[in-house]
């Protein structure tokens, strides 16, 4: 099968794209026009609609990582949008499909991690937005064999933050091993965590929402959450303690370390505490209350392609809805000084239409 363009509207010629660029680390994106990509070998042209805007794309741009991506590059993996053009060896997608990528842009699919269902820690993996361009453009490529199938219906501003946000806060609420009727903290309640009281809600569980800004704690109330603390003026640890009896799960989303730390003393005996937020710096962690309380404690990255087929079929049912605001890709340098200020409710979605 040969590679065929469907006429793409960019920009003056069909051989251009229009795109964020990091140029340098630290320094503001760059919006301008780059030559068009042609897919390869199991690949797929993606005409952009919408992009989530994810904080690991700040991380990104800033070079926060020890492993770092090389400029120039494009970031973004909350990408939706649809099949324009296809490479050799496609024979799963056709043109007109309407697909996403995701932070695990392809896994090589040999390895011991990706033979045993735990293809996100494939360390020949690339990733969307870092390792190869991703969305904060009018098109994109992904690999065929990890876009993720957008549900048919599905609104392209609400979808997009499902691709990395809801995926990573599912599979990190999966790895908490509750069950339904028991209780799980969910610490931030930002881009991330406001879609994780969803989730934790479908799946039967009980919410504590956990924030310092009690405009979000209202945001989790309404969502669903029983018990809420505002962890700038309570004493959250005796607050949860007092309603709960110590929680059986913990997921951390949040982006700073006293967090990390604050999660220990939530969680009751024999509870599993996951961290997904990536802040700068270490947590305490006592051993002495680890191993009496015989805790475990787990990271949890992105999720899996199945993790995210079920990610987007709760949001098909119509049980998750991301709170989004839509911008301009040429907005997305004041979209990153208002997510460095934690001013932003819910998520933002770079909208192309």
């Amino acid at each position: 099968m040969t590679s065929t363009l469907r006429t793409p509207t960019t920009s003056a010629t069909t051989n251009v794209m229009h795109a964020a660029v990091v140029t340098g680390f630290g320094e503001p994106l760059q919006v301008e026009n780059l030559d068009l990509p042609t897919p390869g070998y199991g690949e797929v042209l993606v005409k952009l609609e919408t992009s989530g805007v994810c904080h690991t794309d700040l991380h990104a741009a800033h070079g926060d990582w020890p492993v770092k991506p090389t400029p120039p590059f494009v970031p973004g993996h909350e990408g939706c949008g649809t099949v324009v053009a296809l490479g050799d060896g496609v024979d799963d997608l056709k043109v007109g499909d309407k697909v996403g990528n995701a932070w695990l842009w392809s896994a090589c699919g040999r390895c011991e991690y990706c033979r045993t269902g735990w293809e996100t820690l494939c360390e020949s993996q690339r990733n969307g937005g870092y390792t190869v361009n991703g969305s904060f453009g009018s098109f994109m490529l992904v690999e065929a064999a990890h876009a993720a199938r957008i549900p048919e219906g599905a609104d392209p501003l609400e979808v997009a933050p499902i691709l990395c946000a809801g995926v990573t806060v599912y599979k990190g609420l999966k790895v908490t091993d509750t069950r339904p009727g028991q209780w799980v903290a969910i610490s931030g309640i930002g881009g991330l965590g406001h879609i994780a009281v969803q989730y934790a809600r479908a799946m039967g569980l009980r919410v504590v929402a956990v924030d310092i800004d009690d405009t979000k704690l209202a945001l989790a109330t309404r969502l669903g959450a029983e018990v809420v603390v505002n962890a700038r003026t309570a004493d959250v640890v005796a607050e949860v303690q007092k309603a709960t009896g110590g929680v059986h799960g913990v997921l951390v989303t949040a982006v700073h370390p006293q967090a990390f730390g604050q999660a220990i003393g939530l969680a009751r005996r024999g509870g599993t505490i996951v961290f997904i937020g990536l802040p700068p710096g270490e947590f305490p962690a006592p051993i002495f209350e680890i191993v009496l309380k015989g805790l475990t404690i787990r990271g949890s990255i992105v999720g899996t392609r199945q993790d995210m087929a079920e990610a987007l079929d709760f949001y098909a049912r119509g049980l998750i809805h991301p709170t989004v605001h839509s911008a301009r890709l040429e907005d997305i340098n004041d979209v990153f000084a208002r997510m460095e200020a934690g001013q932003i409710d819910g998520r933002i979605v770079i909208d192309y239409r």
